[in-house]
């Protein structure tokens, strides 16, 4: 994978916008006033794609799984180390939830703003409605920094993890859970 694109990191917001995931994510940075550096890549979508990202931000892009109950109608957001296997019977024991699927692409788009291989904690500010539980594995929650995509499958960000929890989150009204 040595010809994979990434470009230099970037304090600055993108020129143009990709999504309106992105540009929502952005601007809420600004506003909040909440440091970040940020990168251009190639397709990013798979995890082997996001370790010469991390290694360009000084650190692990994170796994982000979205998933729901049977009937569709609770969604959790579980941000993660990458090299960490999701385990639903481990996941749905640490919360004491029935069992869980992957949520569908519709719903990602219609809740978060993000396809696949975009999906990112960020993208909560679009979870206006709150139907998103935001769930965080302890070995994440105590990192320096957290980087996960920005939106899109091309572009990534890093910020401080008590940026993220204490600001941006506070701002987008989700309370994570820790296991």
């Amino acid at each position: 994978m040595t010809d994979f694109y990434v470009s230099e990191p970037m304090a600055t917001v993108p020129e143009n916008y990709k999504s309106p995931a992105q540009q929502s994510i952005f601007e809420t940075l600004t506003r909040l006033d909440i440091p970040f550096l940020r990168v251009d890549t190639g397709d990013g979508t798979t995890m082997e794609a996001c370790i010469p990202i991390g290694a360009k931000l000084e650190n692990p892009v994170i796994k982000t799984v979205f998933v729901t109950n049977r009937q569709q109608t609770l969604f959790w957001l579980y941000i993660m180390a990458p090299d960490k296997p999701f385990v639903t019977k481990e996941f749905c024991g640490a919360l004491g939830i029935p069992r869980v699927s992957f949520a569908s692409e519709e719903h990602l788009v219609s809740m978060m703003g993000t396809p696949y291989g975009a999906t990112t904690v960020l993208a909560l500010i679009n979870d206006k409605q709150h139907r998103i539980q935001l769930v965080i594995d302890k070995s994440i929650a105590q990192s320096q920094y957290i980087s996960c995509t920005d939106g899109t499958n091309t572009g990534f960000v890093r910020l401080s993890m008590a940026d993220l929890l204490d600001k941006y989150l506070h701002h987008t009204g989700h309370n994570p859970m820790l296991i």
